[in-house]
C-alpha cells in the first residue's frame, strides 16, 4: 500500500525522520507531506505514533482527469464496494485544479456522484453524505491532467490531542499546538535524552536528563515534553478514527498496536528526567501551571522563578540537557528580560552541553545569544509567520572550532592540544554585546552598545522632569519623546494616588523608517524597555509597551489585546479594580492592559484645565466623543448645572460614569448617551436643547460597525461636525475643538460659509513635557457668527459675501452642486441610524436635556 502523511510547511524533514524512526520503509520527503509504503500495520503505526503529521492518507487510485467526464470515469472504476463499509457515510474534499476542472466544489460533487453510482450499481444502495462528520473522508487531489483519490485514516487532525481538561483550561489563551511543540523538541533531541540510559556516575551524582523551558507561555511545550518522556502514544486516547469506515480495517491488528503502546508506556515509568519551567510573564506562567495541572502532569514539571541562578539550582546535575522557548506571545515589554534569561542560561557552564531551540517571530534571539543559529525553520503557527531557530550546545561549538583549527595537528603534544581546546571553548562562549552601569550596582546587559547614550539622556530627562512635575503638582507626565532619533519612542510615567499606590510606564514606539533594519529597531526598543524601568524606578511588571496602528475593527481608540478585560469587560468596568491617578485635584481610573490609550490623554492636561476655566461661566456643558469623560469631570468640578456626555462606546460611557462618580458628581443632571455623534447632533438640532460650552475631541479615523455604512475621517468630516456643533451653542456660547491628526488643516473658508470661525489656541495648550512635539494635537475655540461677519473675518470679498447671503435668502437660486459622495449620502441618515429622514417641523420644546439616554 502507498501512504502519505501531511504536515504544515517546514515540517517535512523532521516528519520524514520521524517516520523512518517508526520503522516505515521507502520514506520520501515532499512539499507538505512525506510518503511511505507498507502494509496496513505501517499505516496504523503512523496514525498512532506520529507527533508531527497532521493526517495520514492511504492512496486508493490515480487516473487521468482532463475533464469532468474523465474524472467521473476514473472514480467510478475504483471498486468502492470493497472500500466503503456498508452503511458508512462519506464526504469528499477536492484540492487543486486542472485546465478544465477549475471549481473544487464541482470536482468534489462529480467524484461523489461517481462513487455513489458505483455503489448503487454493485450493492443496490447509495452512500449517504455527511459533510460535517463522515465515517469515510476522501481527498481528491488534482494536478495538471492527473487525479488521485485518498482515504483519510485519521478522521480529525492528529494534532487535536490535548487532554480535554487542559483544552478547557487553556480556552482564550495561547497554547502552542502539539505538532509545533513536537517540532521544537525534535530540534534539541528531547526524545533521545528521554531514552538515554543513566550510568553509574549519573546515579552517584544524581544527574538526570534535563529540559529547561525558558519561556513556557501557555504550556504547550511542557505538555508535549511530558508525553515524550512517558512514551505515551500521541493518539492512543483518540476515540474515533477515519479508518473505521474502511472495509479493510482490521480491528484485531489495531487492538494489538494499542496493547503494544500501553506496554511501552508502562515500561517508560522507569524513566527519570527533569523538566524545569519558567516564564518572565507571570500571567503566562500561571496559564502553564494550570494547563499542566489539568492534564495530570504536575509531578513531572518543576516551575520556578525566572532567574538564572534559580533555574540552575532546580536543574541540578544534568546528564544531557536541552533548552527550549516559545517567545511568540511574550509581551514586548518583557521581551528583553526573556532573551537575557535565555542568553544567560546558554552561557552557564552547567548547561554548556545543552542545545537551544526557540520559536520566535523575529531575529532578535540571535542578537541576545550573540551567535547566528545553526539552522532556522520557517513555520506558521496560528497562520502567523514565525521561525524555529536552533543553536548547538557550546560544547559542540567548541569541538567544531577545535576540529577546524587543529585538523593537521594530530602529531602535536597533548599539552598543545589542551591549550587549543581551552581557547576554542573560550571563543565559543558568547558574551553580551554590552553591560551598562546604571548606578544601582546591578550591571544591565543590552543588545546594542549605543544604548548607553539613551540611558544617559533618559537619566537627565528624568531628573529635570521630576523637578518640574514637583513644582507644577503633576504626577503623570511624559519623560522622554524621541530625544534621540535612533531611539524613537515616547515614555510616559504614571504615579498612582494613595488609594492605589505605585508607578507605571507606558512606552510607545514610533514607527521606524523603511530604511532601518526592523530587527535593529526592535533591538533598540527592547533596550529601551530594559533601561527605562531601572532608571525610573518602576517594577518590570508595571511596564507596558504599546504599538499604535489603525485597528481592524475600526474602534475609536483601539484594543491592545485580550488583556484582563475579557468578554465581560463592560459589565466589570464599573467594579473592576483599576489603578487610580490624580490630575487637577480630580481622580481618574486608568487601564494599562486592554487598550492602546490608557483612559486619559496626557497631552490634553492644559486643555482640560481650559475646559474648567471656561465652564465657570457656563450653566450647561456638552462633551462629544467623550472617551472616558475626563473633560466632563473638569466641567462638573467648575460648578455647571448640567452635563451631557456622548460617545459611541458603552464601555467608555461606563468608564466616564465611573470617573464622575469617583469624584462625587452624581445625580439626574448628569446624562450619559450612547450614539453616533453626527446623527445625535442632527437629532438635537430639531430640539431646543442648547449648551453654553461644548468640548469636541474626535478620533482621527473610525470605521466602527456601530456607525452603519458611514466612516469617520476628521479631515474630511470636520466641517459637517463643527457646523452642527455651532447650531447647538446657546447665545454667547462657544466650543473647544481638538484633534490629534498631525497634518490637520481646518477648512476655514467652508466653515465661514456656515457662520463658524476658529481661533487657533494650539500653542497655549501644549504642556511643557510635550514641547518637543508641537503637533501632538491641534486645538481651537469655535464660535458662531453672522455669516457676513464670519466670511469677512477669513477674507472673503464683498461680492462673495453678497452672493452667499443671496443664496441663503433665495435657496432656489443656489448653483447646482455635484452629487454627494458615498460617505456623505450614507451620513444623511435619521437620528436613530435608520434610513428615515431626520425630524422636521416645529422644534420640540426642551430647554434642558431631558430625553431618555439611548443605550442606558
Amino acid at each position: 500500500m502507498e501512504f502519505y502523511a501531511s504536515c504544515p510547511e517546514g515540517f517535512e524533514s523532521a516528519l520524514a525522520d520521524e517516520l523512518k524512526r517508526l520503522g516505515l520503509s521507502h520514506v520520501r520527503r515532499l512539499k507538505g507531506r512525506a510518503t511511505f509504503e507498507g502494509e496496513l500495520e505501517e499505516g496504523y503505526r503512523a496514525c498512532l505514533w506520529s507527533r508531527l503529521a497532521s493526517r495520514v492518507f492511504v492512496v486508493l487510485g490515480r487516473f487521468e482527469a482532463q475533464d469532468a467526464d474523465a474524472l467521473y470515469d476514473g472514480v467510478y472504476d475504483i471498486a468502492w464496494e470493497s472500500i466503503v463499509r456498508p452503511g458508512a457515510t462519506i464526504a469528499i474534499t477536492a484540492r487543486g485544479v486542472t485546465e478544465q476542472l477549475r471549481n473544487t466544489r464541482f470536482s468534489a460533487l462529480r467524484a461523489k456522484d461517481a462513487l455513489c453510482d458505483r455503489l448503487a450499481e454493485t450493492t443496490g444502495r447509495r452512500a449517504d453524505v455527511d459533510a460535517a462528520n463522515p465515517d469515510v473522508h476522501l481527498l481528491l487531489s488534482l494536478r495538471q491532467r492527473r487525479a488521485s483519490i485518498n482515504l483519510d485514516l485519521s478522521g480529525d487532525p492528529l494534532f487535536k490531542r490535548l487532554p480535554p481538561a487542559a483544552t478547557r483550561a487553556g480556552e482564550g489563551t495561547h497554547v502552542l499546538r502539539p505538532d509545533y511543540a513536537a517540532l521544537v523538541l525534535a530540534q534539541v533531541g528531547w526524545t533521545a535524552l528521554c531514552e538515554r540510559e543513566l550510568t553509574a556516575d549519573d546515579y552517584e551524582n544524581e544527574a538526570l536528563p534535563t529540559l529547561v523551558d525558558a519561556s513556557c507561555a501557555g504550556g504547550g511545550l511542557l505538555l508535549e515534553a511530558v508525553n515524550i518522556l512517558t512514551d505515551r502514544a500521541p493518539s492512543a486516547a483518540r476515540e474515533r478514527w477515519g479508518f473505521e469506515g474502511w472495509r479493510l480495517h482490521d480491528a484485531t491488528l489495531w487492538e494489538q498496536l494499542l496493547a503494544e503502546a500501553r506496554e511501552r508506556e508502562a515500561a517508560a515509568r522507569e524513566r527519570q528526567a527533569r523538566i524545569v519551567a519558567v516564564d518572565i510573564d507571570p500571567a503566562a506562567r500561571k496559564t502553564a501551571e494550570r494547563m499542566v495541572k489539568c492534564a495530570g502532569y504536575k509531578r513531572f514539571v518543576d516551575f520556578c522563578a525566572a532567574k538564572p541562578a534559580t533555574v540552575l539550582d532546580h536543574a541540578g546535575a544534568v546528564a544531557g540537557a536541552a533548552v527550549v522557548a516559545d517567545t511568540t506571545e511574550t509581551p514586548l515589554s518583557l521581551m528583553h528580560d526573556a532573551m537575557t534569561l535565555i542568553g544567560e542560561l546558554r552561557r552557564a557552564p552547567e548547561l554548556a552541553a545543552a542545545p537551544v531551540a526557540a520559536l520566535t517571530r523575529d531575529g532578535l534571539m540571535a542578537r541576545a545569544l550573540h551567535a547566528e543559529p545553526a539552522r532556522s525553520i520557517a513555520v506558521m503557527p496560528n497562520n502567523e509567520e514565525a521561525t524555529i531557530e536552533v543553536w548547538p550546545s557550546l560544547d559542540h561549538a567548541a569541538a567544531a572550532f577545535e576540529a577546524a583549527t587543529s585538523a593537521d595537528a594530530e602529531a602535536e603534544v597533548a599539552d598543545a592540544n589542551d591549550v587549543i581546546s581551552d581557547e576554542a571553548a573560550a571563543s565559543a562562549m558568547p558574551e553580551p554585546a554590552a553591560m551598562l552601569d546604571l548606578g544601582d550596582g546591578k550591571p544591565l546587559p543590552v543588545l546594542i552598545p549605543e544604548s548607553e547614550q539613551f540611558a544617559n539622556r533618559l537619566r537627565k530627562n528624568a531628573r529635570l522632569r521630576r523637578k518640574w512635575a514637583k513644582r507644577e503638582g503633576v504626577s503623570c507626565y511624559r519623560v522622554y519623546d524621541a530625544d534621540l532619533p535612533d531611539y524613537s519612542a515616547a515614555i510616559d510615567l504614571y504615579e498612582g494616588c494613595p488609594q492605589t499606590p505605585g508607578r507605571w510606564l507606558v512606552i510607545a514606539e514610533y514607527a521606524a523608517p523603511k530604511t532601518i533594519d526592523p530587527a535593529l529597531a526592535q533591538a533598540r526598543m527592547l533596550d529601551i524597555l530594559a533601561i527605562a524601568p531601572r532608571i525610573l524606578d518602576v517594577p518590570a511588571e508595571h511596564v507596558h509597551a504599546k504599538a499604535r496602528m489603525r485597528s481592524r475593527g475600526g474602534s475609536q481608540y483601539g484594543k491592545q489585546g485580550a488583556g484582563k478585560g475579557g468578554p465581560g469587560e463592560r459589565a466589570n468596568i464599573a467594579r473592576r479594580r483599576l489603578p487610580l491617578i490624580e490630575e487637577g485635584g480630580l481622580t481618574f481610573a486608568v487601564n494599562f492592559d486592554d487598550y492602546l490609550d490608557v483612559g486619559i490623554f496626557l497631552d490634553h492636561r492644559v486643555t482640560r484645565n481650559l475646559v474648567r476655566e471656561h465652564a465657570k461661566q457656563a450653566r450647561r456643558f456638552l462633551n462629544l466623543f467623550a472617551y472616558t469623560g475626563t473633560a466632563t469631570c473638569y466641567a462638573a468640578d467648575s460648578g455647571v448645572e448640567e452635563t451631557v456626555t456622548v460617545d459611541l462606546s458603552n464601555t467608555y460611557l461606563d468608564w466616564a460614569e465611573r470617573n464622575m462618580r469617583q469624584n462625587g458628581f452624581v445625580g439626574p443632571q448628569h446624562h450619559f448617551v450612547r450614539d453616533d455623534v453626527l446623527a445625535w447632533i442632527r437629532d438635537q438640532r430639531q430640539t431646543r436643547n442648547r449648551w453654553d460650552l461644548i468640548f469636541v475631541d474626535p478620533p482621527t479615523f473610525s470605521n466602527s460597525s456601530k456607525m452603519g455604512r458611514r466612516t469617520w475621517d476628521v479631515q474630511r468630516d470636520h466641517v459637517e461636525l463643527l457646523a452642527g456643533v455651532s447650531r447647538l451653542l446657546a447665545q454667547g456660547g462657544h466650543a473647544i475643538f481638538s484633534c490629534n491628526l498631525r497634518g490637520f488643516r481646518p477648512e476655514t473658508r467652508k466653515l465661514a460659509r456656515a457662520g463658524v470661525v476658529l481661533e487657533d489656541i494650539t500653542e497655549q495648550t501644549i504642556p511643557e513635557d510635550f514641547a518637543r512635539n508641537q503637533k501632538v494635537h491641534h486645538c481651537y475655540i469655535v464660535r458662531r457668527l453672522p455669516i457676513e461677519d464670519a466670511m469677512a473675518e477669513v477674507g472673503f470679498s464683498a461680492e462673495e459675501i453678497a452672493e452667499r447671503v443671496e443664496e441663503l435668502r433665495n435657496p432656489g437660486a443656489r448653483k447646482p452642486r455635484a452629487a454627494s459622495p458615498a460617505h456623505a449620502q450614507a451620513g444623511v441618515r435619521g437620528p436613530h441610524g435608520d434610513d428615515k429622514p431626520a425630524c422636521s417641523g416645529k422644534p420640540k420644546k426642551k430647554k434642558f436635556y431631558a430625553s431618555k439616554p439611548k443605550g442606558k
